[in-house]
């Protein structure tokens, strides 16, 4: 008669995939993968492939949970980190901690303009969750070409004269160490 062994590498396989089968754990273990994968630090656009907004790709209005219109032309001269992202997007939640703490330092210094097109009410109750502090906005417009984004997370590191530094689809780790040294490069 024929007896089959159970290895313990097959019990655990076993394990992860019903718990991705499980809709309570399924969130939380996609997190827990892109925090893992936003450990690789993305380095800045080489200078010579780097885009330049245009006058028109300024030209585009958002609106914060107050109904507050934000015109993005205000951030023209300033460095500027534009993210797209939503609540039920696992790499975007896995990144969303370094976003907060690199907001935490740099708040004053540069713009932070994270987009979500999801409704304010879903919104808020995320960022008080997380104890999450920075402003999310609606676009109320058109977006320009450049920020017409399939895929999120996605995010823009912008310098003051308009070239787009770092343009990353997924998580990332912007608090790391060579992000604020870029940051710093910028800010001078």
């Amino acid at each position: 008669m024929f007896k089959t062994k159970i290895k313990k590498s097959n019990i655990i396989y076993l394990i992860v995939i019903v718990l991705f089968l499980i809709p309570q754990s399924r969130q939380y273990l996609q997190v827990l993968i892109h925090k893992g994968l936003a450990m690789f630090v993305p380095s800045a656009i080489d200078k010579s492939e780097q885009i330049v907004l245009t006058e028109s790709d300024y030209n585009w209005s958002l609106k914060n949970k107050n109904d507050e219109v934000f015109n993005f032309k205000e951030t023209k001269g300033k460095v500027v980190l534009v993210n797209f992202w939503a609540t039920w997007c696992p790499p975007c939640i896995a990144e969303m901690p370094s976003i907060q703490s690199l907001h935490n330092d740099y708040k004053d210094k540069i713009e932070f303009v994270l987009i979500s097109d999801e409704e304010f009410l879903e919104i808020n109750a995320f960022l008080k969750k997380k104890a999450y502090s920075f402003n999310v906005y609606n676009p109320i417009t058109d977006l320009p070409e450049i920020f017409d984004v399939v895929s999120i997370p996605r995010t823009f590191l912008i310098d003051k004269n308009g070239h787009i530094v770092m343009d990353e689809t997924g998580a990332v780790n912007w608090n790391s160490e060579s992000i604020r040294e870029i940051i710093n490069k910028l800010l001078l």
